[in-house]
């Protein structure tokens, strides 16, 4: 890993500055990209933006600001982004502090201003060493989330055109799949759910996947996997509920994808039946039970303890299979007809199992 600290002004900074809500921010004669495209919006308060000018203009210290590099003579912010607008802005004339725009203050007091040098490191190094380096550092102030870190190691053709489709506020992602997504645009989490769900396809970690394309040309394949995924689960699964949102529909889509067995009309009827079984406590598990079979995904309600006291009395202290005495506190609640033949979890249909039963019942 390599790091240099490097010398730059607020003057210098505020060269070339361009603030745009949607295509980024950049500035330093527009070789620093302050946010890239469809990254977060600003989000320091007024009180927090004023406290970085009132540093400013008494000449203290701003904290140490990070830039990676992108090129031979071009960076991206990693840490700082919100202090550096700040600053950028003040000086664009955007905002006052204590009633004073930066236009209105005295040359020499301008001047001071764009003299007042900043203290930045550039990194520059292999990706993986950037990227433990970056969590490192990443440890105050608005702090930057794991699929942002990536966007900063992995910077390049392919991870600006993916933003586009899954990071900006609006984006295609959020209107084609916001029922079926978990978290914000802004904050690369649909950006990272896609890629994780690709990535899962071919037996590779994000972090392989974004470096394996970062210099394509366009994400249009990602893109292209993803309608794909959405397409599938809406086929199957037409009816939109809200216990759909967050589930791993790409990790089912590629495992389940090809299927030629699933039948929306039957399937849709399995979801009713459910939704309505009182002894089904994670109803959002549903969907992966029907394509997995794993009744785990469903949280099959258990005995409460009265019911597996009363069985236990009921028994004799003895298992139900191969009748040994055992305390209470060694023995598992069963059910007699297994929920997935028609048993509910009710008195009557509660029994006290030994350890080793229970587990070989389980296994049949």
């Amino acid at each position: 890993m390599k790091i240099e600290q490097l010398n730059v002004t607020i003057g210098e900074l505020c060269e070339g500055y361009f603030n745009d809500a949607e295509e980024g921010v950049v500035g330093y004669d527009e070789r620093l990209d302050i946010r890239p495209k469809y990254q977060r919006e600003f989000v320091y308060k007024d009180a927090q933006r004023d406290e970085v000018i009132r540093t400013v203009r008494k000449g203290l210290p701003l904290n140490v600001m990070y830039w990676c590099r992108t090129g031979e003579d071009s960076y991206e912010v990693l840490d700082g982004q919100q202090r550096t607008i700040s600053v950028c802005e003040y000086v664009d004339g955007s905002f006052s502090v204590d009633d004073k725009y930066f236009y209105n203050l005295p040359s020499d007091q301008k001047q001071q201003i764009l003299n007042y040098e900043l203290f930045v490191y550039v990194c520059d190094g292999t990706d993986s060493e950037k990227l433990d380096w970056f969590r490192i550092i990443n440890i105050a102030g608005e702090q930057l989330t794991d699929q942002e870190l990536r966007n900063a190691v992995y910077a390049g053709s392919w991870t600006s055109d993916a933003k586009r489709y899954f990071s900006k506020t609006g984006c295609a992602a959020g209107t084609l799949a916001g029922d079926y997504l978990k978290g914000a645009s802004i904050r690369q989490e649909y950006l990272e759910t896609a890629i994780l769900w690709a990535a899962s396809a071919q037996g590779l970690t994000i972090e392989a996947y974004m470096a394996q394309h970062q210099f394509d040309p366009s994400a249009v394949q990602l893109w292209n996997y993803f309608r794909s995924v959405i397409d599938w689960v809406q086929a199957i699964f037409p009816k939109t509920r809200k216990e759909m949102k967050g589930l791993p529909w790409g990790l089912l889509y590629n495992a389940h994808g090809q299927r030629t067995d699933l039948d929306p009309k039957k399937l849709e009827l399995e979801i009713q039946r459910l939704l309505g079984d009182e002894d089904v406590t994670r109803k959002s598990g549903i969907y992966e039970y029907l394509l997995t079979g794993d009744e785990r995904k469903l949280s099959i309600r258990a005995f409460d303890r009265r019911d597996a006291q009363a069985a236990y009395e009921r028994q004799g202290h003895n298992c139900a299979i191969c009748g040994e005495t055992f305390d209470f506190e060694e023995m598992h609640a069963d059910h007699i007809q297994p929920w997935s033949k028609g048993g509910h979890t009710t008195p009557d249909n509660c029994q006290m199992l030994c350890r080793d039963c229970n587990l070989k019942k389980g296994a049949q």
